[in-house]
């Protein structure tokens, strides 16, 4: 890949990470939850799912994910469940102001949180339409395909990372205070569980 089709992939792809969404905020959720250092395996979940999104168009399979109103929307209905289903827990989740209580919350184990930073993403039929459409500006199909979807999808997992872990991970620690006091948890447990359920309902009613 050309070193200037490359910085154009790095930009679209860093406008695309610093674009709030589903991702985002379950990046901060875990963050508070969870703590800092260990939210980076919700966002590897997410890398995981991004992965699987770029293997889908490469395959060609994205194509008829695209053409299939049926099965575009049975995927993008239960993605949309997922999501207000997470928003619903958190919102109806009670502080966990004790000391014990909180341990337990940071001691989730971190497959728990990959998994579901997996399925926050993989759940999301419209990042495969997005990547049909965003992939082929920067494939050029006279040269080795293998390499440049590994170089995009690389320079792509690796920004992404980067964004939400010291973008959106460290804004969150921001309201690190708040989950020292009870009333502080309940109002954060409200508030992403209510942008949960926006993004989905959003998911759900966009076409």
């Amino acid at each position: 890949m050309q070193f200037s089709l490359w910085l154009a992939l790095a930009g679209a792809g860093a406008l695309i990470s610093f674009t709030p969404g589903a991702g985002a905020i379950n990046t901060m959720s875990n963050s508070l939850n969870a703590g800092f250092r260990r939210s980076i395996w919700g966002i590897l979940g997410q890398q995981a799912a991004l992965v699987v999104h770029v293997l889908i168009v490469a395959l060609g399979v994205g194509v008829l994910v695209a053409s299939s109103p049926v099965a575009f929307n049975v995927i993008r209905y239960a993605g949309a469940a997922y999501l207000v289903y997470l928003g619903i827990r958190q919102f109806l989740s009670k502080p966990t102001v004790a000391p014990e209580q909180a341990d337990t919350l940071r001691n989730e184990p971190a497959w728990s949180i990959f998994r579901r930073g997996f399925w926050v993403n993989l759940l999301n039929p419209k990042a495969i339409i997005f990547f049909l459409a965003f992939t082929p500006q920067f494939i050029r199909p006279e040269e080795p395909l293998f390499t440049q979807y590994a170089v995009l999808t690389a320079t792509i997992v690796v920004i992404d990372i980067l964004v939400m872990w010291f973008f959106f991970a460290a804004a969150a620690r921001s309201f690190q205070r708040f989950t020292n006091t009870e009333r502080g948890q309940l109002v954060l447990n409200r508030v992403f569980g209510l942008l949960f359920v926006g993004v989905g309902i959003l998911l759900a009613l966009i076409h």
